[in-house]
């Protein structure tokens, strides 16, 4: 006799309408905080090499608004998990 595959596991036959809201809710919270991240070092990268074309200090500036980006970075994705 085959035996014939199950359509859903019993686990997932209980996932109520709320637990999808909160499964969207956490999956934008970490795309907001991924977005987030990645235009704080951006604009941290971009600027240092606009002003180290402007100033004629190469790496430096570049270095230095990097890490700036980097730590902006962390405290927003701080101040989003605090609100989460």
């Amino acid at each position: 006799m085959e035996k014939k595959p199950e359509k859903h596991s019993e686990q997932y036959s209980k996932i109520t309408k709320q637990d999808r809201k909160n499964i969207a809710r956490a999956i934008s919270y970490m795309t907001h905080i991924a977005v987030t991240m990645a235009v704080c070092v951006l604009i941290g990268v971009l600027l240092g090499l606009f002003l180290d074309s402007r100033l004629g200090t190469d790496p430096w500036l570049v270095i230095v608004f990097s890490l700036l980006g980097c730590m902006a970075a962390f405290k927003s994705m701080i101040d989003i998990a605090k609100k989460f």
